[in-house]
């Protein structure tokens, strides 16, 4: 039988002609145009994962004032027509003008990606609110959003529409005793198709907050149904007495307490839960740990309050609960200065 030849593989000559590619070719965007036309780059997903993670973002922000000791108190609450409302008790987000942007220090963070007191001096000494996106991707994708900063002994405000645009500069409103960051925002419907909230999902990640940050009080509030709001400019709104559902969290057990309630449906085999918690080389780590009768082990483990390991189980003979959390202080070489 005669050998058929080979066929020779051939590549088609680069074309001369026809599709250019040029300088022109290339796309430019500016400011948070970038975020929403790829939001999937910044938050992950457009589904409910990414919609949450919005919220995550505010509430973030807000837990690492609690982090670095200027915040006791934040409260979320879902407001009529698709909005979230984040309040909590810091410092107050900056409101000067801001050398570099020559903005107020408030429109820069809420405008410029990776703008922040996170990336340089000593703003921060651990975070875990900026994931390289940062509260400026919620104002992108959003149709609105109302920031109001209670700092100084002032109290000042500014709106931005349609995906981070400014509707004014910053204006103050008057005086204020109170001190913190009060953040109001609705999702865009062009970017999220399902807008939809789920209560419990928001409610177990506040509890899940609050057991790593002790001594933090986070409430959540439903007020979707709770019709025309009279007094929305209540700084708490659940101050306002609303008949509406509610939850407030608050641990001084830390991650004891985390443990305690994972176990609540297991059999210890010891009643005092084992703790450590230290500091060295600027990383500090905590650890909880208690042994229960079952046959599988439930590790979980967060780094700067961001879970890295979520309910792990392993099959053993001897069986453990063991919740872990370090948290990182921002090394020098991330620091970035005007």
């Amino acid at each position: 039988m005669a050998k058929e030849k080979a066929k020779k593989a051939t590549v088609n000559a680069p074309k001369t002609g026809g599709s250019s590619y040029r300088a022109e070719d290339i796309t430019v965007l500016e400011g948070l145009e970038a975020v929403r036309r790829r939001p999937g780059m910044y938050i992950g997903t457009t589904g409910t994962s990414g919609l949450h993670h919005l919220i995550w973002e505010v509430f973030d922000n807000s837990r690492d004032e609690a982090m670095g000791g200027f915040a006791n108190d934040i409260e979320v609450a879902l407001l009529p027509g698709n909005r979230v409302r984040v309040a909590d008790n810091g410092r107050g987000i900056p409101v000067d003008t801001h050398s570099k942007t020559k903005v107020s220090a408030l429109e820069t963070v809420m405008t410029k990606l990776h703008a922040g007191g996170k990336f340089g001096g000593e703003g921060y000494k651990v975070s875990g609110g900026l994931h390289g996106v940062g509260v400026s991707v919620v104002n992108a994708l959003s149709t609105s959003l109302y920031a109001e900063v209670h700092r100084e002994g002032g109290k000042f405000m500014q709106k931005y529409k349609d995906g981070g645009k400014p509707v004014a500069k910053i204006k103050k409103l008057g005086s204020s005793e109170s001190h913190g960051t009060i953040i109001t925002f609705e999702p865009d419907p062009k970017i999220f198709p399902d807008r939809d909230l789920n209560w419990n999902t928001i409610v177990s990640h506040m509890r899940q907050q609050a057991y790593l940050v002790r001594g933090l009080h986070i409430s959540i509030l439903d007020l979707r149904n709770a019709g025309k709001i009279e007094d929305e400019g209540a700084y708490y709104l659940r101050e306002l007495g609303l008949d509406a559902p509610s939850m407030t969290f608050y641990f001084e057990g830390g991650l004891r307490s985390l443990v305690q309630f994972q176990n609540r449906h297991l059999s210890p085999v010891h009643k005092n839960i084992f703790y450590v918690e230290k500091e060295q080389d600027g990383v500090a780590v905590e650890v909880a740990l208690q042994y229960v009768d079952d046959v599988s082990s439930r590790i979980s483990a967060f780094a700067n309050n961001i879970s890295k390991l979520h309910s792990q189980e392993h099959s053993t003979h001897s069986s453990k609960t063991v919740a872990a959390r370090s948290k990182i202080r921002l090394p020098a070489t991330m620091y970035w200065k005007d």
